[in-house]
């Protein structure tokens, strides 16, 4: 059992890794303003989300223990947040309100450093960005068990954002109380699709009980927050901005939801990291055969494909706009060789980003 003395002794040596850590940080710092002044310098954006990555799995590869790699790279993503803020300030549009996903996206990619703004929709995420308002915008593309988020892809169409990264979040629902005392609950509040998504757990341990709808899962845990008899399924990060304590976690029906999030910005296209997918969106005449001689070129050039969704040609009758997903990068010959094939079968195609595939 440490005595007082060794405990003392502890915390005094614990205090001088703290300011050995903080000096080092600093220096971090310093040399991240420089990096950005050089940048800036040569008209690249502060964003360079292959870099940042490749950074994290060299800090992970090189993780001696005792802490988690999940610990080290929460902790090194906001140092690689907190500096890239000190080369210019960023501020972050999302979906909101404050805790949802989309919230929890944006922190993922951007950190808590970031200046993070919720609006209303996705729409006016796009509206951010593109008017200035906001240097980036992330909104959800595609969900692994209701399919794509169309309002995001009917965006894209007549934007001039860019998809520059893309992030990938665990669905993962919780269900909380003020107290986490499951005998004083009485109802059970959330948005509709999660209510759905865990109607067998709530059937098997709260059978008969009050499931109420809310607007979203945040208005769900501002509820539960002032309402001791009322519980609430949302994220985690929403108990901890509510002051709520888990019930359970992980309550969700199906394992491995997962959402995948789009970052947009304004930023020129970033360079090829050797495993990037990129975004299109190619429309097409109402002619027998025309989606085939399209998607041809793609496998005639080895190019994967992992995503196709069809949203209607507007004012076409008949006509389509294909969002498509590929592996690659558009600077790569395969690709590019790829997409000069299917030009001349299209009415357009317009890249709508290359960016590094979410680790």
């Amino acid at each position: 059992m440490a005595t007082k003395k060794s405990m003392a002794e502890l915390r005094r040596k614990i205090d001088g890794l703290d300011r050995r850590i903080l000096g080092l940080l600093s220096k971090r710092a310093v040399i991240a303003k420089q990096l950005g002044a050089a940048k800036s310098g040569k008209a690249r954006s502060i964003l360079d989300v292959a870099r940042e990555r490749a950074v994290v799995k060299a800090v992970l590869a090189a993780n001696p223990g005792p802490l988690s790699n999940d610990a080290v790279e929460a902790v090194f993503r906001e140092v690689i947040s907190a500096c890239r803020d000190s080369q210019r300030p960023v501020r972050v549009a999302y979906m909101g309100p404050e805790g949802t996903f989309s919230h929890e996206a944006a922190i993922k990619q951007f950190g808590r450093t970031a200046g993070h703004e919720a609006v209303a929709t996705i729409a006016e995420v796009f509206s951010a960005v593109e008017a200035g308002r906001c240097s980036y915008g992330v909104v959800p593309v595609e969900n692994t068990s209701e399919g794509a988020v169309t309002p995001t892809l009917d965006c894209l169409l007549g934007s001039g954002v860019r998809i520059l990264a893309e992030v990938v979040v665990k669905v993962d629902h919780c269900l909380m109380s003020r107290d986490a005392d499951v005998a004083r609950i009485r109802r059970i509040a959330s948005h509709p699709q999660p209510l759905a998504q865990c109607r067998r757990y709530l059937g098997e341990r709260f059978p008969g009980l009050e499931l109420r709808e809310t607007a979203s899962t945040t208005a769900a845990a501002k509820l539960a927050a002032r309402t001791p008899t009322t519980a609430a399924i949302a994220s985690r990060l929403a108990a901890k901005i509510y002051g709520l304590k888990l019930v359970a976690r992980s309550v969700q029906d199906q394992a491995g939801n997962v959402t995948r999030f789009l970052v947009l910005g304004m930023d020129k296209q970033g360079r090829p990291s050797g495993d990037d997918r990129s975004s299109l969106v190619v429309s097409v005449r109402d002619e027998v055969g025309v989606l085939e001689r399209v998607l041809k070129p793609f496998a005639r050039n080895g190019v994967n494909m992992s995503m196709i969704e069809s949203r209607p040609l507007a004012g076409r009758s008949w006509e389509y706009n294909f969002f498509m997903d590929i592996s690659g990068h558009v600077e790569e010959k395969n690709v590019a060789f790829a997409l000069a094939e299917v030009a001349k079968e299209a009415i357009a195609v317009k890249v709508l980003g290359s960016y590094p595939v979410a680790g």
